[in-house]
């Protein structure tokens, strides 16, 4: 007993015709023909449905990087500001009151 299925199939007239055409180019029965461009349909949907996959991974992953990014630049900047502050105390040497003073870092 076979293993292959038969398949019915209606085209319009001018499907049908280009269909003719691409038979007589390639040379093949209708058969292995309609064969081949289901394995052909089937594969470039595998790849679309890839391609749409991974950009969905990455469009996931940019909203995640760009959180844990801004989580370690909140803190450099929370420690930038605070070596600033450091920084704008300072003692002078020839200061003889040894009173701290403000600059403002530009």
């Amino acid at each position: 007993m076979s293993t292959s299925k038969k398949l019915v199939i209606n085209l319009s007239k001018k499907l049908y015709m280009e269909f003719n055409k691409a038979l007589q180019k390639d040379c093949k029965k209708r058969s292995e023909f309609i064969r081949v461009a289901i394995i052909l349909y089937s594969e470039e949907k595998k790849k679309l449905n890839y391609i749409d996959e991974m950009k969905q991974g990455y469009l996931a992953m940019a909203e995640l990087n760009l959180k844990i990014s801004n989580m370690g630049f909140e803190t450099d900047i929370k420690d930038f500001k605070e070596y600033e502050v450091k920084l704008s105390e300072s003692d002078l040497s020839n200061d003889n009151n040894s009173k701290k003073r403000r600059y403002i870092l530009c």
